[in-house]
């Protein structure tokens, strides 16, 4: 994989990705962005982990960008 950083365009909306372990990791936060047109994408997400207990208990699992 030569970019192993790069955008993606999705409906218009830039979601943030990364080649990691032989596949396409994506940024968590974008995608809600890009899928709810939420003003609070982080906020949505932590509301997300607050009401859905199998969620939050992957959450740790879920690696974030640097």
């Amino acid at each position: 994989m030569e970019d192993k950083k790069a955008l993606v365009v999705f409906e218009g909306k830039n979601i943030r990705r990364t080649w990691f372990n032989d596949g396409w990791w994506f940024v968590a936060v974008d995608i809600i962005w890009a899928l709810t047109d939420s003003k609070d994408p982080s906020g949505y997400l932590k509301d997300m982990r607050r009401r859905d207990e199998s969620f939050k208990e992957g959450w740790g699992q879920i690696a974030t960008p640097p």
